[in-house]
C-alpha cells in the first residue's frame, strides 16, 4: 500500500519496483489480489496490464491498522498502548508535540462530556 499511496497507482511490476527488498512478482500479485478482495484496491485495464490504485486514503488505513494493533496486543486498551509507546527508549517527544497531544486529549474529554 505504501507504494500506491506514494505513487497513487501502479502495475504489479511498478509496485514491486517501488518496494525495498522486493519479493517475487508472484508474491506481489498474491498480495495485490488479497488487498483487492478486501476492498482496499481498485483496478482498471490498460493494454495488457492492470493498473491498481488505493480505494481508501492513508489516514483511514492507518486508523484501521492502529485499531487492530491495539486490539491484538493491548486488549483494546488505548492507554496501555500509549503507555507502552511512551515507555520505549526510542520515543522522543518535543514540547510542541506534548502540547498538541494535551490539546487533543482535552478536546476529546470536552466532546465526551457533552450531553
Amino acid at each position: 500500500m505504501e507504494v500506491l499511496f506514494r505513487e497513487s497507482e501502479g502495475t504489479v511490476a511498478s509496485i514491486r519496483d517501488g518496494m525495498p527488498d522486493p519479493p517475487s512478482l508472484n508474491a506481489v500479485r498474491t498480495l495485490i489480489q488479497i488487498l483487492e478482495e478486501k476492498g482496499h484496491l481498485s483496478r482498471r485495464k490498460s493494454g495488457r496490464e492492470f493498473i491498481y490504485s488505493p480505494k481508501t486514503n492513508r489516514r483511514s488505513v492507518g486508523i484501521d491498522a492502529l485499531r487492530r494493533v491495539i486490539n491484538t496486543f493491548f486488549q483494546g486498551s488505548v492507554d496501555e498502548a500509549l503507555a507502552a509507546h511512551l515507555a520505549s527508549r526510542d520515543t522522543q517527544i518535543d514540547q510542541e508535540t506534548w502540547a498538541r497531544l494535551n490539546a487533543l486529549i482535552e478536546e476529546t474529554q470536552r466532546e465526551e462530556e457533552k450531553p
